[in-house]
Order: structure tokens, then sequence, then C-alpha cells
């Protein structure tokens, strides 16, 4: 049986579009149920309500300061479609505690970047000025810690001498639509890896290697 799954964005959604199109497989365990954006002028919910998935518009501005009653409404249009598992795809908002505890152990988030190294924002900048060779994408459970949860799995690209910002953006981004995909699948399967039970090692220093 499919399991139903909410997604959040905040732009274009390319990765929610990844999701949805691989949800159309009868075989595939996820159910895309609803797509929630904080901005109205996210671009990827008429990318989803032209395959006929629900929409939903809730702004944060619309909030203020107070976070913890945007996400209460974002967690009531979650249960309002009976979501069992979200996935943040583009959303560009840091979780409280509040939704991140709603759906602990049930949230997947994927990060443009081999983590531990380069959480946050402005990765593929990041890896070029650091002279990495390889850079990727990371899925991931998300925890209050940003970027920090049990990684379920991730995808390498070779940095090429001639690469600026929008090019190696581009194959991660092939990449992400792959591994979130495949990722979700082996989750949903439960066949997906637990949480490490000691430090993840850095891996800068052999990414910043010679080949």
């Amino acid at each position: 049986m499919k399991r139903r799954v909410g997604i959040l964005i905040s732009g274009r959604g390319s990765n929610m579009v990844a999701l949805a199109e691989a949800a159309r497989d009868p075989a595939y365990p996820a159910a895309i149920g609803v797509v929630i954006a904080n901005d109205p002028t996210a671009a990827g919910l008429a990318l989803a309500a032209a395959r006929g998935i629900p929409t939903r518009t809730i702004p944060h501005r619309a909030f203020g300061r107070d976070r913890a009653a945007h996400e209460a409404a974002i967690d009531a249009a979650l249960a309002a479609e009976e979501i069992e598992v979200v996935c943040l795809a583009g959303y560009m908002r840091l979780l409280t505690p509040f939704l991140v505890g709603r759906y602990a152990g049930r949230m997947l988030n994927i990060h443009p970047s081999l983590l531990p190294v380069f959480p946050g924002l402005n990765t593929h900048a990041r890896a070029l000025a650091a002279g990495v060779k390889f850079h990727g994408c990371t899925v991931h459970l998300v925890t209050e810690a940003m970027d920090e949860g049990p990684i379920l799995a991730q995808a390498a690209v070779p940095v090429r001498p001639d690469d600026d910002e929008a090019s190696l953006a581009s194959r991660v981004l092939a990449e992400e639509h792959r591994l979130y995909t495949a990722a979700l699948a082996r989750f949903l399967s439960g066949d997906a890896g637990r949480a490490p039970t000691t430090a993840l090692h850095n891996p800068l220093p052999d990414l910043l290697a010679a080949p």
C-alpha cells in the first residue's frame, strides 16, 4: 500500500516534480497527498496542480514572527490530508522543534552537498572555493540541528576544472532528482539505514585530495 507523503516547497519545486513523477508508478511506495508552499509565488505550486496534486499556500509572512503558529497551520494542513511522511524539497525555512517533533523520524530533506561538509546555503560556491574534487547531494532525516540529521543516501559528482557555480549546480541537481526518489522509496520500504551511533567522519580532507 502506498504511504501518503506531503511535500514542502518554497520555489520552483524541481525535486517535488521528480517525486511526483516517480509516484505515478503503481509500484512506487509513495502517493503525494499535498504540496504546501510558504511563498504564494512558488512556481512549484502550478507544477503540482498540473499533476492533480492538492496544493496549499501558507505564507509565513502572514504570521509575522510567530513561527509556531505558522507551523501549526502547516501541521493542520498535513493532518487534513492524512500525511504520514514529509519531504522537504527546497523548503527555505528553518523548522522549529514543534514541526520537527511532530514528524520525528518521518521527515526527509535533500541537501546539495556531501554532508557533513557545506551545510546551509551557497553550497556550490563554497565547494568551488574550497577546491574540492567531488561535490554532490545528501538525503537525510530532519532533526532540530540544521542539516545534521542521520544520512540516508548520498550521490557524488566530480568537480571539473572548468566548472562554475551554475554548471556544478546543474549536475548536482540531476543527481538530486535521482537520489531523492530512490531514497524515499527505500525509506518507505523499510530498507533505509538507521542513524549512525558514532560521530560522522568529516570527508573534507578526502574531497580536497587529488583524485
